[in-house]
């Protein structure tokens, strides 16, 4: 099987990760906000249009078919490859198929398709993450995050605002048909981009199941690492999950609110998230948790200070600024720990279990958040997401006490 150090033609990995995230991120809000700005315009029912949130489900549950993708290897271009090529095929096509259907008169239909449209994203998504942390060498594994979350971030962009654009200018299906023919060249990425070399599959799809969990919980500090793994980035995931909510009781209109999360925010967390790769190039993993960990904790007291002034667009603007920035390299390093601590043996299994757990800090433990503010105040709200973001901070002095997948015996 061609590999990344025989095949001499492939992309280099860095290129191959950047473009994967491309990808990656320009499914997700074709079947969210612009399948239901769609569904908005083709006069659909607001109460159906509200349970289209369900569609994102396989986006939650990934995890449940992930050892089969850890398990079994397709018979063309290798375990990880062959995989993302047959999901961005089937993107394609069932892409494809929405835009020939029509949301009033066949809604059944296409919310179907849109159902299988996220679960072959999601499926591509287990594939990507467990190709990115088994090819790329540590050295990079920040600056590769940086680059992936880059790419993700310019594709939903493109999924998602350039996609409404589009929209006001043209029909909905010229709209899917275009978002389906932009997954194609990611078909060419995954045709010349390398194949990771070493990592030898469970040998039954019991193991597959099985030993993503005992060889976790056989580590020391596994218990330790999961834990972290929730309050590393819980502060400032509280603090922003009411950013348009908070700037708008400050009277800041929608207008400004968008342009300026869009606009300011989306630059800022890109040349966050690249300029904490570059660094982690020269920094330990431990050293980029602990700095970029400070530094997200740290920006919460911009939204404080906006909090005590109130309405200021300067400081309104300086704020979104300072904490995408500042959630971009936290965010870099955080991946690049879920990377770190996934035995390459069973990466698409270990890490999608990571990354939902991940997830509960911006949905079930970010959810008290307005009852909070009800109870606190804004000001003091904040404070306390500062006072949150500590003891993930605090759990960095015993880093060396955890076990990583190479300590391990095999």
């Amino acid at each position: 099987m061609p590999n990344a150090e025989t095949r001499t033609h492939a992309l280099p990995p860095l290129a191959a990760v950047s473009l994967f995230g491309f990808t990656s991120g320009l499914p997700l809000l074709l079947t969210n906000s612009t399948f239901q700005a769609w569904m908005k315009d083709s006069h659909v029912d607001l109460g159906l249009i509200g349970l289209s949130a369900l569609i994102g489900l396989p986006y939650n549950l990934k995890f449940i078919w992930s050892p089969i993708l850890d398990r079994f290897t397709p018979p063309f271009m290798g375990r990880r490859r062959g995989w993302i090529l047959i999901f961005q095929l089937a993107l394609v096509l069932s892409l494809s198929a929405m835009a020939f259907g029509n949301p009033s008169t066949s809604l059944g239909a296409i919310a179907g398709l849109a159902l299988l449209v996220a679960f072959f994203s999601a499926s591509q998504d287990i594939v990507i993450d467990a190709y990115r942390t088994e090819l790329l060498p540590e050295r990079d594994l920040g600056l590769g995050s940086s680059l992936n979350i880059n790419f993700y971030r310019i594709a939903m962009l493109v999924g998602g605002a350039f996609a409404l654009w589009l929209a006001d200018r043209t029909t909905w299906r010229v709209v899917y048909l275009v978002m389906a023919a932009l997954l194609v060249p990611g078909m060419l990425t995954a045709w010349f981009a390398p194949e990771p070399a070493g990592a030898t599959p469970p040998r039954t799809l019991v193991d597959a199941v099985v030993k993503p969990f005992t060889e976790f919980f056989s580590r020391k500090g596994a218990l330790e690492m999961m834990a972290f793994t929730i309050l590393y980035k819980l502060g400032d995931m509280l603090a922003a999950s009411l950013n348009t909510v908070f700037l708008m009781t400050l009277e800041f209109s929608k207008t400004e609110i968008g342009l300026a999360t869009k606009g300011l925010g989306l630059g800022s967390l890109l040349v966050g998230a690249f300029a904490g790769g570059l660094l982690m190039r020269r920094w330990s993993l431990r050293k980029s948790l602990l700095v970029f960990g400070i530094l997200q904790a740290s920006s919460i007291a911009a939204p404080y200070a906006l909090a005590l002034v109130g309405h200021n667009r300067p400081l309104m603007l300086a704020t979104i600024g300072l904490e995408n920035f500042c959630f971009g390299t936290g965010m870099v390093a955080y991946a690049a720990f879920l990377m770190r601590i996934c035995d390459k043996r069973m990466t698409a299994t270990q890490y999608a279990l990571l990354s939902s757990l991940m997830a509960l800090t911006r949905t079930v433990f970010s959810s008290p958040a307005g009852q909070l503010v009800k109870w606190m105040g804004w000001p003091s709200f904040f404070l306390l997401c500062m006072a949150i973001a500590i003891p993930g901070l605090l759990m960095l002095l015993r880093y060396d006490r955890w076990q990583m997948p190479e300590e391990v015996p095999s």
